[in-house]
């Protein structure tokens, strides 16, 4: 299972919110290039970079960061946050992202996000997949539609899609473990996908569950810059 540490960037500092709330923000590091390499330094091969100032403005805003850490590190840069054009896209890999996350814009523009993954490829544009009690929430949250997170899936899979991020939104931020038994779910009933999850990660005991459910990567956020998980517990994973 790929450990896949999280920077979450507004003003270019590292920061976390709880439950996508930009009025819960704590911020954690001011330098998200120095908090790229420990990651680094501990065998940590990817990294999920996401421009939140970006994702509020609907344009990459955050550039610098995004080149800086790539420039900096050899970790595989998934960038998201803010993904709204060809331009932004186009710039987004010009800068040295590794792979790009689609999340709002996969429901909002389908047509738009399909010719990403036909130009780029379905290795390369990874689809962000949060959830509300299973249905496709957007718009940094606000928005819970009606459309069905495994349907929605299936449907970008058949497409050429081969990652998936997946956040149970009532989960995230709040260090109360992940969502076992949905991504139990999605794993028996999309065989071949990617699935990342994404939200609860409180303790190593769930990055242990996580890896035995048979799951591709495991995002961690605020366990780590709690305190809860450490580098070198993290490191274990990539060895």
């Amino acid at each position: 299972m790929q450990i896949i540490p999280a920077i979450d960037i507004i003003g270019g500092k590292c920061v976390r919110l709880t439950q996508g709330d930009y009025g819960q923000k704590k911020e954690y590091h001011d330098s998200p290039l120095e908090m790229a390499k420990r990651f680094e330094d501990a065998g940590i091969k990817r990294l999920h970079l996401v421009d939140l100032d970006g994702a509020k403005e609907k344009k990459i805003v955050n550039k610098e960061v995004l080149k800086s850490v790539v420039e900096g590190t050899s970790l595989q840069v998934d960038f998201g946050g803010g993904v709204q054009s060809d331009e932004d896209i186009t710039l987004a890999f010009a800068l040295g992202a590794f792979q790009v996350t689609g999340g709002s814009i996969a429901v909002k523009k389908p047509v738009l996000f399909e010719s990403w993954i036909q130009k780029f490829g379905g290795e390369k544009i990874i689809l962000g997949a949060d959830a509300k009690d299973r249905k496709i929430a957007i718009s940094g949250w606000e928005e819970t539609t009606s459309v069905d997170l495994i349907d929605f899936i299936k449907v970008f899979q058949k497409k050429g899609i081969s990652y998936v991020i997946c956040t149970d939104v009532a989960k995230d931020g709040l260090l109360q473990g992940p969502s076992l038994e949905l991504y139990t779910d999605i794993l028996a009933e999309i065989p071949g996908i990617k699935l990342i999850a994404s939200g609860g990660v409180s303790r190593i005991e769930d990055l242990e569950a996580l890896q035995k459910l048979g799951v591709y990567g495991a995002i961690v956020g605020k366990a780590y810059y709690e305190g809860r998980i450490t580098l070198a517990q993290l490191a274990s994973f990539s060895k």
